[in-house]
């Protein structure tokens, strides 16, 4: 008999340790039995709400909030982004902005299960490829590679009404008790904060498997 898993995703598509925490989550996933089937759903979440709309320079916000240089933080989350896999270089992304579209068409496709897919390869657009993810043209072409119309996509991520309901779900998150990201709940029981490494991840599906 297969196993219904269900796992909570609590990310944002500009946070770095997000994109090693869904790493590492996927390769937990990739090594699970047959007879486990696993829905992934996403929800919003803001690293910085108060992102203005042209952007922040993410060097000069470290430097003023923490006072030291930039270079020693990024080296930390590079050095566990490479063993997840990842081949990541924050100084090739110098800037940080808001991601209310971009968590709206990741909220919209869930009827299309692919709400993982889609965030994921947001991220990467935006740490990988070094892509203005603020930009609806960019936003509705990744949308479009995993089903979306281009146009429908752009009329969703504009939608005011789309982006009030995302907005509440992100302010909802955080009121919840989430301080920060990512954050992942395995069969709406056990709850998992943070990159953490491999073997957490594991023993936390074969917890939440176990009790299926």
């Amino acid at each position: 008999m297969t196993k219904l898993l269900k796992i909570d995703v609590f990310t944002d598509v500009v946070c770095p340790w997000c994109l090693v925490g869904s790493a590492r989550l996927d390769k937990a996933l990739a090594e699970l039995p047959d007879d486990v089937e696993v829905v992934v759903e996403n929800h919003p979440f803001y690293l910085d709400p108060n992102t203005p709309a042209e952007g922040v320079v993410v060097a000069d916000m470290l430097r003023e909030k923490y006072g030291k240089e930039p270079s020693e933080m990024w080296a930390r989350v590079e050095g566990e982004a490479r063993k997840a896999g990842v081949e990541l270089d924050l100084s090739r992304q110098p800037r940080m902005f808001p991601t209310k579209k971009a968590h709206t068409i990741t909220r919209l496709a869930k009827p299309l299960g692919i709400q993982h897919e889609l965030a994921n390869a947001i991220a990467n657009a935006y740490f990988l490829e070094h892509r203005q993810i603020n930009d609806d043209n960019v936003l509705a072409d990744i949308a479009a590679e995993f089903g979306f119309d281009r146009g429908d996509a752009i009329d969703a991520m504009n939608d005011e009404n789309e982006l009030a309901i995302t907005e509440q779900l992100a302010n909802d998150a955080a009121a919840q008790g989430i301080r920060g990201v990512p954050f992942f709940v395995f069969g709406e029981k056990y709850a998992l904060s943070g990159a953490q490494p491999d073997e957490v991840f594991e023993r936390a599906l074969a917890q939440t498997i176990g009790e299926l």
